[in-house]
């Protein structure tokens, strides 16, 4: 089913939604909220009057489809009132150097990574701006450059991550209801967090490793042999972290819950190893991995994962053993 819209954002009106990384989530989000309300950072190096548009054909969850055309900021002329991250894990830092000093110190700046790390380290380099961070369990994907699919509807929850950010919560929610998507305020967004994390590290590694859809590492020998040991490390961890407690069993019932719940979806861990980019995969198992160290703990299995995704990203024609050890 056609919808035969054409939503071209020309920035007009109140509540401008300035986006920071023009990825599927992002242009997830330029396509579903309100028409003329969003533009993006672009982050290549051109002169200002030639940062062009980013266009794309947006298809929605039931089958609409219509084409998007968003500008690009003009910061001479463009003052949004709040930013939306929505980099990688690992470009999120620089890519906010890069931007920060042309907004406003009291526009809040709302986090959209995968795994953990990346948002402690902005809340820590900007401490007095408002710092926000989002967990959503919205799938999005870029079948080709043209197109962006909003592959399944979820949730979404902002929490503060700065002091600044606290009271700005409510108003930064109501800005991104206006998408139509499901929006939470989260009083503490750091357990969200984790709990996200939890899925990834079951999930995401697993399906680089082996080049499969989630639904087929539930029956991989990789998957079957490590994943008991994994939620444990996790469950370790999380208790030295002051996480409400969690059992291994659970978390692991739960990581192939999600895995049958989207056994065809592709994960992005995947689709970057194959596509030759680097995967965020110091943000989820390298991460449960450092802060196992912090606490003098081993964590084989999280390392053991974090290795291999490593390797299939610089060897990507040698092939890789099945096996629990392999490194």
């Amino acid at each position: 089913m056609a919808d035969t819209r054409h939503q071209v954002q020309s920035g007009n009106g109140n509540g401008l939604t300035a986006i920071l990384g023009a990825g599927s989530l992002g242009r997830l989000w330029a396509a579903l909220l309100p028409t003329g309300t969003t533009t993006f950072i672009l982050r290549q190096h051109a002169p200002e009057e030639h940062k062009p548009d980013v266009t794309y054909r947006f298809q929605g969850c039931h089958g609409s489809q219509f084409p998007v055309t968003v500008p690009s900021m003009d910061w001479t002329t463009r003052h949004p009132d709040v930013l939306i991250a929505t980099t990688k894990a690992g470009d999120t830092l620089s890519a906010l150097e890069a931007t920060l000093p042309n907004l406003k110190p009291t526009v809040p700046v709302v986090l959209f990574q995968n795994g953990m790390g990346s948002q402690q380290a902005v809340a820590e380099r900007w401490p007095n701006r408002p710092i926000m961070a989002a967990s959503t369990t919205e799938g999005a994907n870029r079948p080709d450059n043209s197109t962006t699919v909003h592959a399944g509807r979820g949730e979404t929850w902002i929490g503060a991550l700065t002091p600044s950010a606290s009271p700005l919560v409510t108003g930064v929610a109501n800005q991104l209801k206006a998408s139509g998507l499901v929006i939470h305020e989260e009083p503490n967004i750091l357990r969200r967090l984790w709990g996200k994390l939890i899925i990834n590290a079951g999930i995401n590694p697993y399906t680089a490793i082996l080049d499969c859809a989630n639904g087929d590492i539930l029956d991989a020998p990789l998957f079957r042999e490590t994943i008991g040991q994994l939620c444990l490390e996790l469950a370790e961890v999380m208790h030295l972290e002051g996480l409400p407690p969690r059992s291994p069993e659970d978390m692991q019932s739960q990581i192939e819950a999600v895995a049958r719940s989207t056994a065809k979806n592709t994960s992005s861990m995947c689709s970057d190893v194959r596509r030759g980019k680097p995967t965020e995969i110091d943000y989820i198992n390298g991460f449960i991995v450092s802060r196992a160290r912090a606490h003098n703990l081993p964590a084989p299995v999280n390392q053991m994962l974090t290795e291999r995704v490593k390797l299939r990203t610089t060897k990507l024609h040698e092939p890789l053993s099945d096996s629990p050890g392999a490194t």
